[in-house]
């Protein structure tokens, strides 16, 4: 079937790293088996098993060899994957057939197999996070003091910076990092722990020597680079890791989806955009349009990665006793999908954060209509500490904000609350001052000394040792 003739899929051909595609390919992951049959053989030939160095030699000389169409025709045949690559490799190995997959069901392959690609994933995951933290440090330090409004439900609410907004974003990827750390660090090994999980065959091969049968459980899973192994399995580990892992993507989707909105408000509001190329199309009959596309592509993404992280609770709530199958088909394509888009995401978010244009005249016009109303609470205190009766000013603020209101809502006017207050015989006391009361620094609070403790004692502890940049971004659409 040629190229314009089949589905490409879009998470390869439009938005992961070529490294997080070449992780999940069959290369990567057939060869991942092969290193499980090696460290197997080498683990049971140190043990005494009936392996010979010679075969290990041969494992080791042709672990990079495959021809494809030979594994396909296998797997025609006999329907099934992981016998069909048995077969491949011992015709490339004829010494080691004999002892390929010795002792071994499916899932000594396919489930650690799959344990060695997620932690791959994750730590490259990693790296894009802690990319993604230091853009948003560094634009968090850039605009530190900038003034500008604050939202709650939407709706204006006292002030904040810039810069203090950009580290709310920042807090929650950092958290992420966290946990993809812990769970790349905690991820166990299933091991080598046979048919149903009770080692029973390798108990056989190693003459009943139990010792020597969780020995062999540790060497391979050392060799694997694992720590630990599961004490118990039945046929598979529990899906219950599945889970744990799709939570953690999940929880960079929400994340992301979460800054992505934000961001695509503010350019609403002509506050903060998302970079764009100089002949970038916002709309084939609006060509005035600027759309905020790579956020919006960020929220469609983590949508689909939030949605598909169910598929892993319902497969660990419906497995069958020591094993069923129905959870090979749905993990085949969402753990694998969903790390995808996780990659093709934080690449998006880091290339937003790193190139967001920020509008100060805009945002200060914004502020300087809506400050006299933000500042009211600070005019009625001058307004008593010069002598006047509490109660009595605050009916007239009253007053004059819902005259101000009705003014810029209802005639488009610009807001006249100020001078409905200069005139005000009432506040003729502080008159000269209010000009200074307009001031926003004086509502941000302490939004700058923030951002400076937040990059000092959350960013750069966490980003010790990284070296930003090293993945690259791969955006190519």
């Amino acid at each position: 079937m040629e190229r314009g003739e089949r589905f490409d899929h879009p998470l390869i051909e439009r938005y992961a790293s070529r490294d997080m595609a070449r992780l999940f390919s069959p290369r990567a992951r057939h060869t991942a088996w092969r290193d499980l049959w090696i460290a197997l053989a080498r683990a049971e030939h140190e043990l005494g098993f009936p392996v010979t160095q010679e075969q290990i030699d041969e494992l080791v000389a042709h672990r990079d060899e495959f021809d494809w169409d030979r594994a396909a025709a296998y797997e025609k045949e006999l329907r099934h994957d992981v016998m069909a690559h048995v077969h491949h490799y011992g015709d490339l190995c004829p010494k080691a057939r004999p002892i390929i997959h010795l002792g071994a069901t499916s899932c000594f392959v396919t489930d650690n197999g799959d344990l060695v690609l997620y932690r791959q994933a994750l730590r490259l995951l990693e790296q894009r996070l802690a990319a993604v933290l230091a853009a948003f440090a560094d634009f968090a330090r850039t605009w530190r003091a900038e003034p500008c409004l604050g939202y709650t439900h939407f709706q204006v609410a006292q002030p904040v910076t810039v810069g203090k907004r950009a580290c709310l974003w920042a807090q929650d990827f950092a958290l992420d990092l966290d946990e993809v750390r812990r769970v790349a660090a905690w991820l166990p090994f299933r091991g080598v722990k046979g048919t149903t999980g009770t080692q029973a065959t390798f108990l056989l091969l190693a003459g009943g020597d139990h010792q020597k049968v969780e020995e062999l459980d540790r060497r391979v899973t050392r060799a694997m680079g694992f720590d630990k192994s599961l004490a118990v399995s039945g046929q598979t580990y529990t899906r219950k890791i599945d889970w744990t892992i799709h939570q953690v993507l999940s929880a960079i989707a929400q994340s992301a989806s979460k800054f992505a909105t934000d961001l695509r408000l503010l350019s609403h509001e002509g506050e903060v955009e998302e970079p764009s190329e100089s002949k970038q199309i916002g709309s084939s009959a609006m060509a005035y349009k600027k759309n905020p596309m790579r956020c919006e592509r960020v929220c469609s993404l983590a949508r689909y990665v939030i949605e598909t992280a169910t598929t892993s609770a319902h497969t660990a709530a419906t497995q069958w006793l020591e094993r069923t199958l129905d959870d090979s088909a749905v993990r085949r394509i969402a753990l694998p999908e969903s790390f995808l888009a996780i990659d093709g995401i934080l690449m998006l978010v880091e290339n937003v954060a790193r190139g967001l244009v920020v509008y100060p005249k805009v945002i200060q016009k914004k502020l300087r209509e809506q400050m006299p109303f933000l500042a009211t609470e600070e005019i009625l205190m001058a307004g008593v500490a010069a002598g006047g009766d509490r109660q009595d000013l605050h009916e007239r603020v009253r007053v004059h904000s819902r005259a101000a209101a009705y003014a810029v809502k209802a005639e488009g006017l610009d807001n006249p609350l100020l001078q409905l207050i200069a005139e005000d015989p009432a506040f003729a006391a502080i008159r000269d001052t209010l000009p200074d009361l307009m001031n926003p620094s004086r509502f941000v609070g302490r939004s700058a000394e923030q951002v400076d403790a937040f990059v000092a004692n959350e960013v750069v502890p966490r980003l010790s040792g990284f070296q930003g940049g090293g993945l690259g971004s791969e955006i190519r659409v």
